[in-house]
Formats: C-alpha cells, sequence, structure tokens
C-alpha cells in the first residue's frame, strides 16, 4: 500500500505554510495566479505555458496576471496539485497523476490503447474526453482549461531492451500512478516511483538502471547524458493538461472567466502546432547525441502489461478502455 500512497512533501508543506496563505493576489484589481509545472525552460510544456500567460495578460487587458515557476520550483506534480486545492498556487500541468483522485484520469495513459494518434485525439476531443475532465472538475476540483499532446512514452536504459525477458531485476524509474507500477511489475522489471527532478541523480548514481518518458522529456531533463539506450516501447500515448483551481476559475469576473478560457483554445492550437513541428528535431538532437534508437517487440509489451491493465481499471473505466479498443480497431479494419 505505501507505493499507492500519495504524501505532501517538505516542499508542500514549505508551500502551504508560507506567509501567503492565498495564492490569488488581488490588487489594484489585478488578479495573479501562481502557476507550476515539472518541466524545464526548454521543453515546450513550458513555452506554451508563457504563451498562454501571455494571451491571459493581453486579452484582460492586464487584470488577469499569471507568474510561472519551471521544473519543480515549488514541488513534483502531486505537490502542485495539492498546492492548489488548498489555495497555496492557482494553475499546474498534470496528466495520469490524476488518477490518485479520479480513477478515470487513468485512461488518459492506459498501455497499448490507441493505435496512432488520429484515434488518440477523436478520443480525447469526444465523449470519453469529456467524461474525463468533468471527472477531474468534480472529483480533483480541478479545472482543464486545454490540453497538450504528448510523444509516446519510450523505456531507456545503457543496454538494449526488445522483449520483456530482457528486464528481469531491471531498477526503473516510473512516476507515482499506480497502474505504471503494476505494469512494469507484470514485465519483470522492478519499478520504483522517484520524483522526475531526481531521476537523473538517480540514473547517474546507478541507483536505476533506467525510466520511461516521451523522447522530450527524456532530452529536456538531460537523461540521454547517462543513458545509452531509446527502446521504442511506445507503450504510453498520452495527453497532458493545463488546470486551475475551480474556486480560482469561479472568482474571477465573468468576461474575464470567457477570456481565459479563449486564451486556452488558443494555447491548445499552440501546443499543438509546437508538438508536431519539435518530435522530429527531439528524436534527431537525441540521435545526434550518441543515443541508439532501438526497436522491439511491442505486442510482447501490450501482453506483458495487459493484466496490470485488467486489475487496476474499475469496472467503469474498463469499459471506457474496451470502448477505446474497439474504436481503434474498427478504424484499422476500414483502412
Amino acid at each position: 500500500m505505501l507505493k499507492r500512497a500519495s504524501f505532501l512533501t517538505l516542499s508542500t508543506f514549505l508551500i502551504l505554510s508560507g506567509c501567503t496563505a492565498d495564492s490569488q493576489d488581488t490588487e489594484d484589481d489585478v488578479t495573479r495566479w501562481t502557476m507550476t509545472h515539472i518541466s524545464d525552460q526548454s521543453h515546450p510544456w513550458h513555452e506554451t505555458s508563457e504563451v498562454f500567460a501571455e494571451l491571459v495578460e493581453e486579452k484582460t487587458e492586464g487584470e488577469v496576471v499569471i507568474d510561472i515557476y519551471p521544473n519543480s520550483q515549488l514541488g513534483d506534480e502531486v505537490d502542485s496539485i495539492n498546492s492548489i486545492k488548498y489555495g497555496a498556487t492557482d494553475v499546474t500541468i498534470t496528466g495520469e497523476t490524476l488518477e490518485v483522485w479520479t480513477p478515470s484520469a487513468i485512461l488518459m495513459a492506459t498501455p497499448y490503447a490507441f493505435q496512432n494518434e488520429e484515434h488518440k485525439q477523436r478520443v480525447i476531443e469526444g465523449e470519453i474526453g469529456e467524461t474525463i475532465e468533468q471527472d477531474i472538475i468534480e472529483d480533483v476540483g480541478l479545472t482543464p482549461l486545454f490540453y497538450m499532446d504528448r510523444s509516446p512514452r519510450n523505456l531507456t536504459s545503457n543496454f538494449p531492451i526488445s522483449h520483456p525477458n530482457d528486464l528481469n531485476g531491471f531498477n526503473i524509474r516510473v512516476p507515482n500512478v499506480p497502474l505504471f507500477l503494476d505494469a512494469w511489475e507484470e514485465t519483470g522489471a522492478n519499478p520504483q516511483v522517484i520524483s522526475l527532478d531526481e531521476t537523473f541523480t538517480g540514473l547517474q548514481q546507478g541507483m536505476i538502471d533506467g525510466q520511461e518518458n516521451p523522447n522530450d522529456l527524456t532530452e529536456s531533463n538531460g537523461f540521454y547524458e547517462v543513458q545509452n539506450y531509446l527502446n521504442l516501447t511506445e507503450h504510453v500515448p498520452s495527453w497532458i493538461y493545463v488546470v486551475v483551481g475551480n474556486e480560482q476559475l469561479e472568482a474571477l469576473p465573468e468576461d474575464q472567466k470567457e477570456q481565459v478560457l479563449e486564451a486556452a483554445e488558443e494555447a491548445e492550437t499552440y501546443a499543438q502546432e509546437l508538438m508536431e513541428e519539435e518530435a522530429e528535431e527531439v528524436d534527431e538532437n537525441l540521435k545526434e547525441a550518441g543515443v541508439t534508437f532501438n526497436e522491439v517487440d511491442q505486442e510482447a509489451f501490450q501482453e506483458a502489461m495487459l493484466p496490470a491493465i485488467q486489475d487496476n481499471l474499475g469496472e467503469e473505466e474498463y469499459e471506457l478502455y474496451l470502448e477505446i479498443i474497439e474504436e481503434g480497431n474498427g478504424e484499422e479494419e476500414s483502412e
């Protein structure tokens, strides 16, 4: 049970026990929101966050200002969610970690659920995506403003891993997502929950043997400096939300709320275009840095992880998962 628990870390404690009880400061009719996220300044998430903040300030004529703290400055992803819930910050970027609070969020990162990017986008923007967003609003107290696409998660290592049989005793870093823990256990690996900002040190010092993330995070966090292989498991194609606290959003006058939502819509378009532009560049940068891209037996990984999917998804979530699979299979047959 310990591995599934979510704790307020010291950084969250420091945030919540600080002098400012409410981060949504309003002075001279200006509302200042604090936004925090885990990626560094070179990552597309941060660039999109800056664009979103600029759009919000422009559309509200300076009446809503967003101050951004990247690179886990105010804590990791769980810290950030908790700090919004307790009113210490206002906006963050989050995804499947929301499963800690609402079960349907795991559908954002269920292994091998999507046939391709088009299939994934239809799910995000369709009824299942709407269900997930509503659950986040009701169960977590956060409102998704817009989503950003993510490249598929891949496994990195210092020797080629082509099949689950290669993972016996392999110590792998995973985020605090119970399904990820169980899925990698099913492959034979030894998963460990470690915050993203501590992963490089863990790899460098040999405390862990590898990690799994989209290629852009592998590049922006410098994991390629201490990992030689990028194994193309592509096990989780997913997306992530920029979210704001329900109370913070509702506290805005109606016209400002509409302007923030307009800015969010434009930022979403910007994020998708940026992701497409940078995905190929990221891969080239990793290859130039000496990382070897290794093809794997994806069907073997999918088969190995299936028991974990069945065990971790509740009845409703598993039904939605089967709907996603069925839609993807129908698309494949029609082609």
